[in-house]
């Protein structure tokens, strides 16, 4: 009997491959808040709970050719596109060595040339348009890669969304957007962000199609990014991508859910662990043991601590290190 997964065309090592880095990114996440709440790291924004969109979308790209445009809660995104444990906890300690932006930017505001990771800044939404300038020289140069943008359904209310796709739609650009829909724009609910029913009914608007899948499988994420992803590769143009979650923190480390949401939404919620109901179905599959299930948990536990100690102990930025990659330097000896 064939599973869900190998319909996709997902090995068992695959799927193993998802789950570890659905997992480390949990791990990391939850290794940050400790930190946060230790008073040694300032902030945090939490991916828990959308690890399984994140990583089943980004397991669909060629990460030796194709460009990421991810928002700030995007740890399974940048991952799997190469950046490490270590890199991520640089970032939260503010260190010099990290390689978003050398301690200078806040946490989340991933950014990696090596890896093709685009420079994401704190204003919502902006990667999109840059996500779709990337594929717009992909079109021009006639190269094979496509552009991935992500963001959280708030920010799909912004001018640069609308903005982004209509320009990808009109020139039907090879650039996949997804919006990772945790029903929440910081306290804001649903309801009183988006008149429509679903944010891949906008789609239709730009000329693209819109597709709502379940955010909490990998599998399921998959199956659609992966024909995104064939689409935009055969010059069929964009698409919308609605990956439905649930976000398992508050919005941040500076803030807290239970004004906004009840005990019971917050406990349904937790039911709906993807690293928990993805553990399950690898089971099911006897494709994960509660043996291998510890020896994993045990490597990516070893790999967060050794981050964690490195990241600690590595030195800040010098203060004149502030300007560096901003203003031109001058030669010479004046």
């Amino acid at each position: 009997m064939t599973t869900r997964h190998e319909e996709v065309g997902l090995t068992n090592d695959d799927v193993l491959k998802i789950y570890e880095t659905m997992l480390l990114a949990r791990r990391i996440d939850e290794r940050m808040w400790l930190l946060n709440r230790a008073g040694k790291i300032p902030f945090v924004i939490s991916c828990q709970g959308q690890e399984a969109a994140q990583v089943g979308a980004a397991y669909a790209l060629d990460t030796e050719k194709d460009y990421i445009a991810p928002y700030y809660r995007d740890m399974g995104v940048v991952l799997h596109f190469g950046m490490t444990a270590r890199d991520l906890m640089l970032s939260a300690f503010a260190k010099a060595e990290d390689p978003n932006s050398g301690g200078r930017q806040m946490p989340g505001h991933f950014g990696q040339k090596k890896n093709r990771i685009l420079t994401g800044s704190s204003p919502v939404t902006t990667q999109v348009p840059h996500a779709v300038g990337v594929a717009l020289a992909a079109k021009i140069e006639k190269k094979d890669f496509v552009s991935f943008a992500t963001l959280g359904e708030g920010s799909s209310n912004q001018g640069d969304f609308h903005e982004g796709l209509n320009f990808a739609g009109v020139h039907k650009l090879p650039c996949i957007t997804m919006v990772e829909n945790n029903k929440y724009a910081i306290s804001v609910p649903f309801d009183r962000q988006v008149a429509s029913k679903n944010i891949a009914d906008r789609a239709i608007a730009y000329g693209m199609p819109g597709y709502e899948v379940d955010g909490k499988d990998p599998i399921e994420v998959y199956r659609v990014m992966k024909e995104a992803v064939e689409r935009a590769r055969k010059g069929e143009g964009p698409s919308l991508i609605e990956a439905v979650t649930f976000r398992l923190t508050a919005h941040s480390s500076d803030d807290d859910d239970r004004q906004y949401k009840s005990a019971e939404e917050i406990e349904e919620g937790k039911k709906l662990d993807p690293i928990l109901s993805f553990a399950a179905y690898l089971k099911e599959h006897g494709i994960l043991t509660d043996e291998s299930e510890k020896e994993i948990n045990e490597r990516v536990m070893k790999e967060v601590n050794e981050a964690t100690d490195y990241a600690e102990n590595a030195p800040y930025a010098k203060p004149e290190d502030a300007l560096l990659h901003v203003y031109a330097e001058q030669g010479g000896d004046n």
